[in-house]
């Protein structure tokens, strides 16, 4: 598709609202959607003043147009003048009602009038090659948009801003300089060389390094405010998943009965801790059964727990400590697992836990006992890879994560060159830090190609 072309789609969420915008974009190429925005503007909306008429940041209040002159809705008229707009282009944004059938009747008015529809992402694409932005900052608008909590919205924001930019640029830039130093050794004799020219060199380099490991370091955190947390709940039937569940949502929606078995089906619900989304999942409790139905439930109980983030077990404290619980136990990692000690206020006398290295936490669910310290026991865990306590920064996403180690990668032989010394080191060490430059270029958009910029704005909703 053109890049001039002039592009048209509605901006606003699906649905009902109060106020619903239809995005026009574009500089008027040449081609069956070269209509400027100002031509298909002036041909639809009608006010006092033509849109084409007026300066840049000003509105106009009018109505939206068929091709027969008939009212389509009342609304208003958005000026932005190239530059200064989202996208870098001429633009006008249409605020009408936000219903969707006046909507979607404004928008198949542009089309007609000369726009072509967007593509997902297209507007922010467009943002991007005219300079307004970089790659990074691009997702950052997608990750705003998805964010499931304030901690995530946060720093989505500080990389749209231009945080995490920064870090990308100053480490590419100091690479950039560090590559220049070593090709320009390759012009030289060895001899006329200063001795320290190589170890200096290495010292560049380990900078480099270090601060491309303290960017990687964030990537638990990234994935966290991004996808969410995983936390499965398990145990042996009765043992009080369920009401452990509900009372996290602080809502009844598991079953709870004293019948074992009734949950028999994985289900899944979202809450907040602390910043961080988790997807927690209530599960069927694990126990030999002749049920197939039961079984297939224990099945996925087991797959969900091996892909959690974390694992809450829950052990019924008012039996005897079982060889069952020691064994589920056994597949679980301590570092990754909560166990719960429930119905405290019915413990049986002699209690005995039996197996090292777990976290334990007491409660009396049914009492709303220990609800509070279950959390707590789980914000404990996330917090080994994750400071919750520290202010919301931006955080390297999986792309930026794949890009980085492969840089990674180059950046360590480069440095295993430079080791050896002398020129013989200095020429394949150039190489690897071409390579590594190649892939951190392709995190902000310095180094792209257009797979890229597709596989990025695809991911995006149309209207952005």
């Amino acid at each position: 598709m053109s890049t001039t072309d002039t592009i048209a789609a509605i901006a606003t969420p699906p649905g009902q609202g109060g106020i619903g915008i239809v995005r026009v974009s574009g500089s008027g190429g040449s081609g069956e959607h070269g209509r400027t925005v100002w031509k298909i503007a002036d041909q639809i909306f009608q006010g006092l003043e033509k849109p084409s008429a007026v300066k840049g940041g000003t509105f106009l209040h009018g109505k939206v147009t068929a091709a027969d002159g008939t009212e389509i809705d009342e609304a208003l008229c958005l000026i932005f003048r190239a530059p200064k707009s989202y996208t870098g282009e001429d633009t006008v944004e249409i605020q009408g009602h936000g219903g969707p059938v006046v909507l979607k009747k404004i928008l198949r008015r542009c089309l007609d009038a000369g726009a072509r529809m967007a593509e997902p992402g297209e507007f922010t694409k467009r943002a991007f090659l005219n300079g307004k932005m970089d790659l990074v900052q691009a997702e950052a608008v997608a990750d705003l948009i998805h964010a499931q909590s304030d901690r995530a919205a946060k720093a989505a924001l500080e990389q749209l801003e231009g945080g995490l930019s920064k870090q990308f640029n100053f480490l590419y830039d100091g690479l950039m300089a560090t590559a220049a130093d070593i090709e320009t050794t390759l012009d030289f004799v060895e001899d006329e060389l200063p001795d320290d020219v190589f170890p200096n060199l290495g010292k560049k380099l380990d900078e480099s390094f270090q601060a491309l490991e303290t960017l990687l370091a964030t990537w638990d955190e990234g994935r966290l405010l991004r996808e969410g947390a995983r936390v499965v709940i398990m145990g042996r039937p009765n043992a009080g998943k369920s009401t452990l569940f509900n009372a996290l949502l602080g809502s009844d929606r598991a079953i709870v009965t004293e019948l074992p078995g009734t949950t028999r089906d994985v289900i899944e619900e979202t809450l907040v801790l602390d910043g961080i989304p988790l997807r927690v999942l209530d599960t069927a409790g694990l126990r030999e059964t002749e049920c197939l139905i039961e079984r297939e439930g224990i099945r996925r109980a087991r797959a969900h727990s091996a892909s959690a983030d974390i694992a809450v077990y829950l052990i019924d404290s008012s039996l005897p400590f079982s060889k069952e619980d020691e064994e589920h136990l056994a597949k679980l990692d301590p570092k990754r697992t909560v166990v719960i000690l429930n119905k405290a206020d019915k413990k049986v006398s002699g209690f005995k836990f039996q197996v090292s290295g777990f976290k334990l936490v007491e409660t009396s669910l049914i009492n709303g006992a220990g609800v509070a310290e279950v959390k707590a026991a789980i914000a404990a865990k996330l917090e080994a890879g994750v400071n919750l306590n520290a202010p919301a920064h931006a955080v390297i996403s999986e792309r930026h994560r794949n890009l980085l180690e492969t840089s990674r990668g180059e950046l360590t032989l480069a440095r295993k060159r430079i080791s050896e010394g002398g020129e013989l080191g200095a020429a394949p060490a150039a190489e690897h830090l071409r390579a590594a430059l190649e892939a951190l270029g392709q995190v902000t958009g310095r180094i792209y190609h257009n797979e890229l910029l597709d596989n990025i704005f695809s991911r995006f909703c149309i209207g952005k």
